[in-house]
Parts: C-alpha cells; structure tokens; sequence
C-alpha cells in the first residue's frame, strides 16, 4: 500500500501528541518494510526529526505548499475541496494523527483521537480553541473510515459521546522508549541536577502548564502536607494556556520558596529527572493516556496519580490513586509516599512490571494491523 501520515505534531510539538506520534511510527519503520510510507509535514517543521527515516527506503516525506494556519483555514474554515492527495500523489490510505481529517479523493481514511478533553473538562482549554474543536473533531469522525483512540477510556468517550460503534475504533495506546530506565550514573545525575538547579529531594510533576493538568491542586496539596517539611516540589512543563493561577498559586504558598517550576526539560534528560525524583505526582483532571505516568514507573520512581480517565488502566495497581480534587488526600499521599517505606517499595517493584506492559513494537503492530484492513480498498 501507499500510505501517507501527516507528520506535522511529530516534527513540531515535542510533548503530548508529538511524542505519541513519534514513538508509534518511527517504531513502525522498524518492523514494516513493504508498505511505502510519505510522511506529510507543514514547511515550516524542523525537519531533524526525520533523520531517524534516512535508513528506511519505504519511507519518504513531503512538505504541504502552504503553513498549517493557512491550510487549516482553507480546509476546515473555508472548507476548500482540495483533496490531500493534490500534494501527496495517489495514496491507498491517509492517517491523521491530530484530531483532523483533510478532504480526500480517493483515499482511505484513518483518524487518531488522543482524548475529549475540550468536552470532558472544557474549563481546562481557551475557548478559541474549544469552539474549533467542537466543530471540525465530529466532522472528521464522521467521514473517518476508521478511529484510533489512546485509551479504552478515549473509545468509551467516543461511543458515549458520538454514539460510534465500537467496531469502528481500535485502541493504539503508548508505549515507553527503553531509555527510561533509573539512571544510576553518578555524573549523569550531578548534570541533570545542576542544569536545573535541582534540590537534594523533591517531589516531581510534568507537563505542559495549563489548567488540566491541576498543578494548583498539586501546589496546595504540597503546601498543608508533612512533606514539604522534608521535600521540595519541582514541576517540569513549559508554558501553554491559561497557566497564571498555577504561578499564584505558587508564589501565595506558605512554602513558596519550596516550590520549583523549571520550565521545560530537554527530552534527553528525562530518565535522569525521573530518576532523581522521590515521587511522581500526576493528579491531572483528565488524560488520554498519561505517558509520563508510566516513564516514571520504568525510571523507578513511585507514583501518585488521579483516578479518572484512563489513568486507572494506565497506572494499574502501581500507582496510589486520589480523586484529583481531593487536596487533603493528595497532600497524604505525598507524604505516606516519602515515609512509609513499605509502600514505596511495592509501588517501585510493581511499576517496573506496568510499564513493561506498554511498548513500542506492541504498538506500532497493532497500528499495522489496522493497515492491513485497508489492502483491499
């Protein structure tokens, strides 16, 4: 088959979508060498990214003429019928990675849906953004012939939501590069720790600031436990929308001068952040699929996380689970993470058995497995 993917999050966005992205189809390079692939990408994406194809034939790519604003408003604004095929020549099979389908000729179709969190917790996206997705997201489910989803909890909202079969949606989850692993490296860990200026113990979360990700809660919880008596709090996470009230937060805590946000951290240096950390707190309101949940556990570190969405199917057993507006039961978790020794032994050992339950090639083969539907037509 021809199969074209839009590439465009993977090259762009190095958290969340562009991480998943990368992980699955560069993976896919590895094990498929039949089908003949055309990455798709806007002009302006850093094209490093791409050097990982070079030993691939059956892999090319393609840039779309125009910017992904202006493509976008001629697509899904003005909705231009220019088939995709005009720029990638005639393909079997158009994969979407991002929420949105482009028009096709002949095409078949295939659309990821990483979560509905602009319906399950619209408070938590600008509202420019929320309104666009209520638009164009059903539409391109709707002239979708097939539906990927993170998550079993992603294809239940799915179905519950717009009323899909389930027959038309298959699960692709996440999977952990072996690179997250404890880093046990002396001068690794005294790096890490002086690039970011990292205090001798702390509690850690990650990810981009926005209002989902509940890092006020966090910075509360932190602030009225035990533990901030012998722990900092470090969130990791460059800036991404409505994220004043997590710096107010910060700078109104009692413990302010406890609290660390150090931007964003270079994909490099992740397993060592883990790895230095004595806990993970991912309390989020709403998730996909929860990536760093199961990076922390192959690094390691014990985990605290919500348990709504689907980090409950995530996190497993593994993890200690607290309501995610639960603050007095946040603020004890910590705390019985960093003493009770017991407890944080177990949720070690058995988070290195979770995360071994999601990988790469156990995910790229079943996005092939969706392929082949299409050989066909």
């Amino acid at each position: 088959m021809n199969i074209g993917i839009d590439y465009t999050a993977a090259l762009k966005q190095s958290g969340g979508i562009g991480r998943y992205t990368r992980g699955l189809i560069t993976t896919l390079a590895q094990l498929d060498r039949q089908n003949r692939y055309l990455l798709m990408h806007t002009p302006d994406s850093p094209l490093d990214g791409l050097r990982v194809f070079e030993s691939c034939p059956n892999f090319g790519h393609r840039s779309y003429p125009l910017p992904e604003r202006w493509m976008t408003i001629g697509w899904h604004r003005a909705y231009l019928p220019v088939p995709v095929e005009l720029f990638t020549g005639p393909v079997d099979l158009f994969h979407s990675p991002n929420f949105i389908l482009p028009p096709v000729r002949r095409a078949k179709t295939l659309l990821t849906v990483h979560d509905l969190s602009f319906i399950r917790h619209p408070q938590g996206a600008v509202d420019k953004l929320r309104r666009w997705l209520e638009q164009v997201v059903p539409r391109s489910l709707e002239r979708a012939d097939h539906v990927l989803a993170d998550s079993v909890s992603t294809k239940q909202d799915l179905i519950e939501i717009f009323k899909m079969p389930a027959e038309d949606i298959t699960v692709v989850g996440a999977g952990v590069e072996s690179r997250f692993r404890p880093t046990t490296d002396p001068t690794e860990l005294e790096r890490v720790a002086a690039k970011y200026r990292l205090p001798s113990k702390f509690i850690l979360s990650l990810g981009t600031l926005e209002p989902r990700k509940n890092f006020t809660g966090l910075i509360n919880a932190f602030s009225q436990s035990p533990v901030q008596e012998t722990h900092h709090l470090v969130i990791a996470g460059g800036k991404g929308w409505l994220y004043d009230d997590i710096f107010a937060a910060a700078a109104a805590s009692p413990v302010t001068d406890r609290i660390h946000l150090i931007g964003f951290v270079a994909d490099e240096d992740l397993p060592t952040l883990y790895s230095l950390a004595d806990v993970f707190a991912y309390p989020s309101h709403y998730e996909g699929f929860g990536i760093p949940v199961i990076e922390a556990m192959a690094c390691g570190t014990p985990v605290v996380c919500a348990n709504n969405s689907c980090l409950p199917e995530v996190a497993g057993n593994s993890a200690v689970q607290i309501t995610a507006t639960d603050i007095e039961a946040l603020a004890e978790a910590l705390h019985r993470l960093t003493t009770d020794q017991s407890l944080r032994a177990g949720a070690i050992t058995t988070g290195f058995g979770q995360a071994q339950k999601f990988n790469w090639p156990a995910a790229a083969q079943r996005l092939l497995t969706v392929y082949h539907r299409f050989e066909n037509g």
